[in-house]
């Protein structure tokens, strides 16, 4: 029985014993009655975490029965984006010749300061109120998990870990040390002495020196550790970098014109039509995170830290929402960046659910192969088109060292669009319109 099937059928029991119809469910999970009814004869898989947390609570499930459905579909998940993995990703369509790239410029990697966080600002109105409804890092998976702990039977992610053994992709190898960086004394947004350049205005950055800064941790993509870098990373991370709110909620920034921009994907096929389009993340990106450990010990997740490589000017291209609004319930908890902060931190923030408050995830965290960590992070921009990653530092059986949270190898991107043309598409013309 393949990942897929196994959550299906977890789920048809859960509905059989509670007695709820299609409808009712699906009007829990805000979601259609035919989409719920593919979940649970294994044609599709939930592309968010909050949908099988809302269906096994709906279900009445039990603590050991929701952390097998947890468990499944993430298995079933890492299946089906090591499958999509292997596809060859579709060429682009033609359009017109883009204007060349501003200039890039690197950013010294600032060291953590308190900030507040900047809440999103979204450039349109929406028709209904927008609530994520996605992966809770700490408040949901990690809770559930680490209280009933491995069960038996559970199949491991990986072989054992030792010093210098790799991970399968898209493990990342692990490199330099866990310690935190020493404090400077230096007053609060004043670059570490050494730095090679300084933060201007939002979205731009001036260069003061020809000296270029250290280089961080390899990327997650290079299977194997750098010589002499220290232990591989016991981790396997699966790194989603097009999430939805609530599954049907986002903004993209493309140069092409309307009328050569096919209709809006679903959320599973958005990287393929991102990439099409040549499009960027409009304002905000969430980003979900699944990490398994390799080896038959536990991996201690320390802490999260943002490296933003560059600031450029926002692009003068059209935005294109995904939708017209979508409702939801569910707010997760997650970790907020401030890409327009000159030292972004991933700051833990609170969820609620149905005025119920999830509890912001706070490190350190506890992952092995048999209990799964789910890391959401959600960045905002207003002001820059940035390149960023994230480091996320670890100890283990094997040493420690720090693991890069990119885009398969490139940097994550995100692009403020204030101010840019808004369109959306209008499904009784079929065209996007304004």
């Amino acid at each position: 029985m393949s990942e897929a099937e196994n959550f299906a059928r977890l789920m048809r029991g859960l509905k059989e014993r509670a007695g709820l119809s299609y409808g009712a469910l699906a009007r829990w999970l805000h979601t259609s009655t035919s989409t719920l009814h593919r979940y649970c004869t294994g044609e599709a898989l939930p592309a968010e975490f909050a949908v099988v947390d809302r269906f096994a609570r709906a279900c009445g499930a039990t603590q050991g029965e929701a952390v097998d459905l947890h468990r499944a579909w993430l298995l079933a998940d890492a299946r089906r984006r090591a499958g999509a993995a292997a596809e060859p990703e579709p060429a682009p369509g033609p359009g017109p010749t883009p204007e060349p790239e501003p200039t890039v410029v690197v950013v010294p990697e600032p060291e953590p300061e308190p900030l507040p966080v900047v809440r999103r600002a979204w450039y349109r109105r929406r028709a209904a109120v927008v609530a994520a409804a996605g992966v809770t890092a700490g408040a949901v998976a990690v809770a559930l998990l680490a209280a009933a702990g491995p069960e038996p039977g559970t199949p491991h992610a990986g072989g054992s870990a030792g010093p210098g053994a790799g991970s399968s992709a898209p493990a990342s190898p692990g490199a330099g040390s866990a310690s935190a960086p020493a404090a400077t004394g230096a007053p609060e947004g004043t670059p570490p002495a050494g730095s090679t350049g300084s933060a201007g205005p939002a979205g731009s950055a001036e260069p003061t020196g020809a000296a270029a800064p250290a280089p961080g941790p390899p990327s997650a993509s290079p299977p194997g550790p750098a010589p002499g870098r220290g232990p591989a990373a016991p981790l396997k991370a699966a790194v989603r970098s097009h999430v939805w709110t609530a599954g049907c909620d986002h903004a993209y920034l493309a140069e092409r014109d309307p009328g050569s921009v096919p209709p809006p994907p679903v959320e599973a096929d958005a990287p393929a039509w991102a990439s099409g389009q040549h499009a960027v993340h409009a304002g905000t990106q969430i980003v979900e995170v699944t990490l398994h450990g390799t080896g038959g010990g536990a991996v201690v997740l320390e802490d999260l830290e943002v490296r933003v490589a560059a600031r450029r000017k926002p692009p003068a291209w059209n935005v294109y929402q995904m939708s017209q609004g979508c409702g939801g319930g569910l707010t997760p908890a997650a970790f907020a960046v401030n890409l327009d902060a000159p030292r972004p931190l991933a700051r833990p923030v609170a969820g609620n659910d149905g005025g119920s408050t999830l509890p912001a995830p706070v490190f350190p965290l506890r992952v092995s192969a048999a209990e799964p960590v789910v890391l959401r992070v959600e960045a905002a921009t207003t002001g820059c088109d940035c390149d960023w990653s994230l480091d996320l530092r670890w100890t283990g059986p094997s040493g420690s060292g720090t693991l890069r949270i990119d885009d398969g190898g490139r940097p994550l991107r995100t692009s403020a669009a204030t101010g840019r043309p808004v369109y959306g598409y209008a499904l009784e013309q079929g065209r996007w319109a304004r």
